[in-house]
C-alpha cells in the first residue's frame, strides 16, 4: 500500500473536511438508478474518504463499500455510519484504488468521486473498478476538470491529475460501456468567502 500518512494527517481533525453531505452530482446521477433498483443495491465508493457518499447510499437502503487507503478516513466513516444508524450496510475496505479486492462485488454502481491522481494510476483504478461492476451496472465519476485551471476555482493545480472528457472517452472505448453522460458541469466550491464556481467533469456509463 502506498504511503497514506499525508491523508491520515489531513483527516485527523474533528470536523469532516469534505462535509457530511453527499456530492450533488453523485446524488443527481445515482438517485434515478437507486429508485429503479430499489433497496437491494450495492455500491463501491472508490477513494470514498470520510464516507459522505457511502453513508448517503446506505441511507437509501444500499450496501456501501468505502474503499480508501487512509485508516483515519475509514474510522471516521464507520463512526458516521453509526451516527446515521446505517452501520450494518456500510463496509470499510482499506486498500489502494489501483489494487483493491472488493467485499461486495459485483456491484450495481461503481463511484469514483474526486480521485485526482496521475492519469496512468487513475486509469488503473477505473479498470479495477469496472471489473467489479455487474453487467447492466453503472460507472459514475466526478472530478475537478482540467479546464478548472482556467475557468474555475479551487481543486488541484497540477494538470497531470485533472482529467478531460476526451481523454476519458478514449480510455473507456476499450470497455463494453454505453456512455450516458461525459462532460463538464458547472460546480461550486465552498470557501470561507462563500461559494465559488468550479468546472466539474462528470461521467455516467452503463456496462453492457
Amino acid at each position: 500500500m502506498i504511503d497514506s500518512s499525508y491523508w491520515d494527517a489531513k483527516y485527523d481533525v474533528d470536523n469532516f473536511i469534505y462535509t457530511k453531505d453527499a456530492n450533488r452530482f453523485v446524488k443527481e446521477y445515482c438517485q434515478p438508478i437507486i429508485e429503479k433498483i430499489g433497496k437491494s443495491g450495492k455500491v463501491i465508493d472508490l477513494a470514498g474518504g470520510e464516507g459522505r457518499n457511502s453513508v448517503w447510499f446506505a441511507e437509501q437502503g444500499w450496501q456501501a463499500e468505502n474503499i480508501d487507503f487512509s485508516g483515519k478516513a475509514l474510522s471516521k466513516f464507520l463512526a458516521f455510519a453509526e451516527e446515521r444508524r446505517v452501520a450494518e450496510l456500510c463496509f470499510a475496505n482499506r486498500a489502494d484504488a489501483t489494487g483493491f479486492e472488493s467485499v461486495l462485488m459485483p456491484v450495481d454502481i461503481g463511484v469514483c468521486a474526486y480521485l485526482q491522481i496521475p492519469q496512468p494510476d487513475l486509469f488503473d483504478a477505473l479498470d479495477n473498478l469496472i471489473e467489479n461492476i455487474r453487467r447492466g451496472g453503472y460507472l459514475m465519476g466526478v472530478w475537478h476538470a482540467r479546464e478548472n485551471l482556467e475557468t474555475g476555482f479551487g481543486g488541484p493545480q497540477d494538470p497531470a491529475v485533472l482529467p478531460t472528457a476526451s481523454e476519458l472517452r478514449e480510455f473507456l472505448a476499450q470497455y463494453p460501456l454505453d456512455i450516458e453522460f461525459l462532460g463538464n458541469r458547472d460546480g461550486q466550491v465552498q470557501t470561507k468567502d462563500g461559494l465559488k464556481p468550479s468546472t466539474t467533469l462528470v461521467l455516467l456509463a452503463k456496462l453492457r
